[in-house]
């Protein structure tokens, strides 16, 4: 028999208060963003060991080279407490190098890792009128947020090395009341979904990204990098002023807009379902007043992939 082995810890939740400055991000023209001070950075973590040095713990019972995932638990937080932690993605590889060069017989792991965002409060300013950030005070944010997965080993010199990555922001949730179409569609027997040359368009959607070279994945160059919010910034300025024909026009037009606005990335992908809501009531007088209902499953699911 063959085995491929699998084991880890996941949903290691960690806080982590007063990280290193996220600064040096190239502006782009559809976002505000150029970074953050880390008071407070939060993120999900999850572990996963592979290769063939823990075979005995399977095949014989034999826990003598077994990490135990309460230990792993440990160690993420341990390895927190000095990590940079500018990014996700380079919280995620600190975590991860700390893992392959303090345990020699791990051979592969993978690192997975989701923000926990907790944006800083709008309070009064005491200085000036008006109203400001808080430098103390957070509130946690459940929409949108960022992923990372890593894929690290040891190179021939021990040096970690990542094969493999993907970054993203998920959770986009985004609702546009006019400036939307979808007609001329193919029809037949089965066909009751009438043509709208303006609908209201409601899409939940993951893009995830590549670069052509992974360690500015990881700040090898902060002008290099490109952060979630960044993205998540470009996909709403693009829904805002496109008129699309359907969800695959509209993110087409997206990716396009961050192969062009990124030369770094090598590769954007997109998983996006229409959550378009019902129409409940209708004004006789306007019919741009309408009141609506949550949609009954199922949804429409669309994904695409860009490559360079």
């Amino acid at each position: 028999m063959k085995h491929e082995i699998r084991y880890g810890k996941a949903e290691v939740r960690v806080y982590r208060t007063y990280a290193e400055p996220l600064t040096g991000i190239t502006p782009i023209p559809e976002s505000p963003f150029t970074g953050r001070d880390n008071a407070l950075v939060a993120a999900e973590f999850e572990i996963v060991v592979r290769g063939t040095q823990f075979l005995q713990a399977y095949t014989k019972g034999d826990n003598r080279r077994v990490v135990a995932t309460d230990t792993m638990k440990n160690f993420i937080h341990a390895t927190s407490l000095t990590a940079r932690a500018r990014t996700l993605e380079e919280w995620i590889f600190e975590v991860g190098t700390a893992f392959l060069e303090t345990y020699p017989h791990m051979e592969r792991i993978t690192m997975l890792g989701r923000d926990l965002p907790f944006p800083p409060a709008v309070v009064p300013d005491t200085d000036a009128e008006g109203f400001t950030t808080s430098d103390r005070l957070f509130s946690r944010d459940r929409c949108d947020h960022g992923t990372v997965r890593l894929e690290l080993e040891r190179d021939e010199g021990g040096a970690v090395r990542i094969t493999e990555h993907e970054c993203g922001r998920a959770g986009m949730q985004l609702i546009k009341v006019t400036g939307s179409a979808f007609a001329d569609f193919a029809r037949d027997e089965h066909t009751t979904l009438p043509e709208r040359p303006d609908r209201p368009l409601y899409i939940w959607c993951d893009v995830g990204w590549r670069y052509a070279e992974p360690s500015h994945a990881v700040l090898a160059d902060p002008a290099r990098y490109v952060a979630g919010e960044q993205v998540a910034d470009l996909a709403a300025a693009v829904f805002h002023d496109f008129v699309s024909l359907s969800i695959q026009h509209l993110v087409n037009e997206i990716g396009t807009r961050m192969l062009d606005r990124w030369p770094q990335l090598a590769e954007v992908s997109f998983d996006a379902q229409n959550r378009l809501w019902d129409v409940a009531a209708e004004s006789t007088e306007d019919p741009r007043i309408r009141s609506y209902s949550d949609p009954r499953p199922p949804y429409g699911h669309i994904g695409l992939v860009l490559r360079r």
